[in-house]
């Protein structure tokens, strides 16, 4: 069976995002004052073949810990989606 996986990775919230200050200088110029942060991740879908809903999110954890987030700057969040 198919499984379809979101996975959001975003940077840990104790970390700098250079890319979000960058953003939010932009909105700044722009004239969006009341932004007060903002936060730049990744948003990846995954269509994983498995046996079970428990495998295919096993899949995608390992996807994870392996190559898609770095656990050092990173962490991931997973949704099966229907």
């Amino acid at each position: 069976m198919t499984y379809h996986v979101q996975i959001k990775v975003m940077p840990l919230k104790d970390l700098l995002d250079p890319q979000g200050k960058a953003v939010l200088g932009g909105l700044s110029n722009l004239g969006l004052t009341t932004i007060a942060d903002v936060r730049v991740g990744k948003h990846i879908t995954l269509d994983i073949d498995a046996e079970s809903e428990a495998a295919a999110k096993q899949i995608a954890t390992d996807a994870c810990q392996k190559l898609l987030a770095n656990p050092v700057m990173e962490f991931f969040e997973i949704e099966m989606v229907n």
